[in-house]
């Protein structure tokens, strides 16, 4: 009969160790039934190494794991409760989440709502269930780093894009110290983790590349929340470096050392592809609209302000009637204030979109019916339009009325489900800035008529 050396009973004692077993009695119960294997398979006339690692393909790469979560859950109340918990908050997350995007899509009531409860039981009972049954199962202090960044950094990302749908301020905050912790704490910590890993020596190089595609990407995401300079270059090394060098190399890797592709191996390809591709259509489509649309727009809009600008100033330097030419700078004077005022708008709610085109927020804030900025704005027009009602002749008086009407550019009221976003703000303000300008331009030909 072959008999193991102790020599083999360390190695596959290591190597159940290896697998995180944190039950000692339980470790000790697989190492002696997987000795007894090999011994079995030895009497075949196989080697050692032959033998175990003919029994390790039986086990397969999760049964040992396998065999002491169902021990965990046999014996342990606590840890059975957490696992269900664990379970039952993730399914019921995901759904809600799925169902607030319905929602979301639909444009039906309640969307915000279920995803504030989806995302609630995500962050606050799946994460911290999942974390007490990771330590459960494992009892490993070097993952401990690891587990926490990972529990920080998911919460704050769930709470980030939370925030980003639902229009609230922060998010921007939130999601850049979400890309922050990841790249700065769970990165290093997970690649500490690979590489003390003693079977993953040939994949290391792999990892680090990996790790450093993953923080060049991160570091793009967050330096195009924050709108710094490097975020496109960032992103585009990221991806280059994860999906044409890491990606392959690590399938060659693993193609090679194993007789068949595992199921997490497939997960991980078509997780990846089915979030890059369709957020990158959707970038896409969302510039080409962009691009193809309000750009041109407001780049045609911009280059009528410019025109009527240039005009009207141009009317004034020109003029060479000494007593006409102080009362066009004085016009010129009143109108220049409310362009002003257009102009610090116009920045506020683009500092408040957090970079959001498409947020309704700023527009709510600064230009709704009742808010402080639209009462200012309002009465600086009435102003404005007194002052110049004065000089024009009646009938001009009243098309100068139409001009400098706000119901004209901007909404009297907006209902719950109309949301206007920061580009369709915007384009009201060039709007306005074109019909002060004329406003301007006509008292200009009222005084040089009356003159």
């Amino acid at each position: 009969m072959h008999e193991l050396t102790l020599q083999n009973i360390e190695v596959i004692r290591r190597d159940v160790v290896r697998e995180e077993i944190s039950f000692s009695h339980l470790r000790d119960e697989l190492t002696d039934h997987i000795c007894c294997d090999v011994e079995s398979e030895m009497q075949r006339g196989l080697s050692f190494s032959e033998a175990y690692q003919a029994v390790r393909r039986k086990l397969g790469s999760r049964r040992l794991r396998e065999i002491q979560e169902e021990t965990l859950y046999a014996v342990d109340t606590k840890y059975r409760k957490m696992k269900n918990t664990m379970k039952i908050s993730a399914i019921a997350g995901t759904v809600l989440l799925g169902f607030a995007s319905l929602f979301k899509i639909m444009h039906w009531p309640g969307a915000g709502i279920i995803m504030i409860l989806g995302a609630l039981a995500l962050a606050f009972i799946f994460m911290p269930s999942a974390l007490t049954v990771l330590w459960k199962e494992t009892h490993s202090g070097k993952r401990v780093m690891l587990y926490i960044t990972a529990f920080i950094a998911a919460m704050l990302f769930i709470a980030g894009v939370v925030f980003k749908i639902q229009h609230w301020p922060g998010s921007g905050i939130v999601l850049s110290l979400a890309l922050a912790s990841g790249t700065l704490l769970f990165l290093p910590a997970l690649l500490a983790a690979k590489l003390k890993n003693q079977d993953n020596r040939s994949k290391r190089m792999v990892y680090i590349l990996g790790a450093l595609g993953m923080t060049a990407y991160m570091a793009g995401l967050l330096f195009k929340i924050q709108h710094w300079p490097l975020a496109t270059l960032l992103l585009s090394v990221g991806l280059a470096l994860i999906f044409f060098v890491v990606l392959p190399w690590y399938t060659r890797l693993t193609w090679k050392s194993d007789d068949h592709v595992s199921s997490a191996f497939i997960y991980m390809v078509v997780g990846a592809l089915a979030i890059v591709i369709p957020s990158l259509l959707i970038s896409l489509n969302v510039q080409r609209n962009y691009e193809g649309g309000y750009f041109v727009q407001q780049k045609a809009q911009q280059e009528l302000i410019n025109y009527k600008l240039s005009e009207n100033q141009a009317i004034i330097n020109n003029c060479r009637d000494t007593l006409l030419k102080p009362a066009l700078a004085e016009i010129n004077s009143k109108t220049t204030p409310l362009l002003d005022l257009l102009d610090g708008i116009g920045e506020k709610m683009t500092d408040a979109s957090e970079g959001d085109a498409f947020s309704p927020g700023p527009y709510s804030e600064f230009l709704t019916d009742g808010s402080a900025a639209r009462n200012e704005l309002s009465e600086a027009l009435r102003e404005y339009s007194g002052y110049l009602s004065g000089l024009l002749p009646e009938g001009d008086a009243a098309q100068l009325e139409e001009l400098l009407d706000p119901l004209a550019y901007l909404p009297e009221t907006v209902s719950g489900r109309e949301r206007i976003s920061l580009m369709s703000g915007l384009h009201m303000l060039d709007l306005m800035k074109a019909g002060i300008l004329t406003a301007e331009s006509l008292a200009f030909s009222s005084a040089m008529k009356n003159q």
